[in-house]
């Protein structure tokens, strides 16, 4: 078998590769070009309804939390 036949096949594979990676790139750019990017405005109102909904839901995990472990002292203290 000639070194030639074999680079060739390799080249061949090597190429392919690369024009399947600039077509993956090119779609990926075509796609970005679809979205609809929010405005400063919008981004500043998503922002804050994020931030607020997980401050809520820290607080709810908190009031559980905190409640659930005066219970467990509590009967912690009267069984124990």
């Amino acid at each position: 078998m000639a070194k030639g036949s074999v680079s060739t096949g390799s080249e061949s594979k090597i190429k392919d590769w690369w024009e399947s990676g600039k077509q993956y790139i090119a779609g990926i750019y075509n796609e970005m070009k679809k979205v609809h990017w929010p405005g400063r405005v919008q981004l500043l109102g998503y922002t804050g309804v994020v931030l607020l909904s997980v401050a809520f839901i820290a607080l709810i995990v908190w009031v559980f939390d905190s409640g659930l472990s005066f219970l467990l002292e509590r009967l912690m203290e009267a069984f124990a």
